[in-house]
């Protein structure tokens, strides 16, 4: 089983969830990339991380959509419809792959107010962890 997360900067969204399905399901081949990738993994990401004990598994630099290999990914989580065009525009025969999440980006965002954000990812993650079968 691969997993990709797909989100704008690969800053925020998806490296945490990322990081947190590397967590719940070490079995699992977990991936994280941007639409425009920034060039670092935000700080209110690593503080998010850090309280839900998965620093260590959140990645240092964000990853391109464009470099990966879609047709690798058995699910393609899009946190936005925006991201969902960008890969069916990369890739049309994986628009039967993707799930998306509706959720806002938290990047400007006080930590408080982030959490939200971030307590929808660990939700929804630990829900798919449940629900992806081996």
């Amino acid at each position: 089983m691969k997993v990709l997360f797909v989100c704008t900067g690969n800053a925020c969204r998806s490296p945490l969830a990322d990081a947190l399905l590397k967590k719940y399901r070490p079995d699992i081949d977990v991936e994280s990339a941007g639409t425009y990738p920034y060039y670092k993994v935000v700080e209110l990401t690593r503080r998010y991380a850090q309280k839900e004990g998965v620093e260590e598994l959140l990645k240092n630099v964000p990853d391109g959509l464009q470099s990966k290999d879609l047709n690798e990914y058995d699910v393609i989580v899009a946190m936005e419809s925006e991201h969902e065009a960008a890969i069916i525009r990369q890739n049309p025969n994986c628009a039967d792959k993707i799930e998306v999440w509706h959720i806002n980006d938290p990047y400007n965002q006080p930590f408080k107010q982030a959490c939200h954000e971030f307590d929808r990812i660990k939700s929804k993650v630990a829900h798919m962890a449940k629900s992806i079968k081996q």
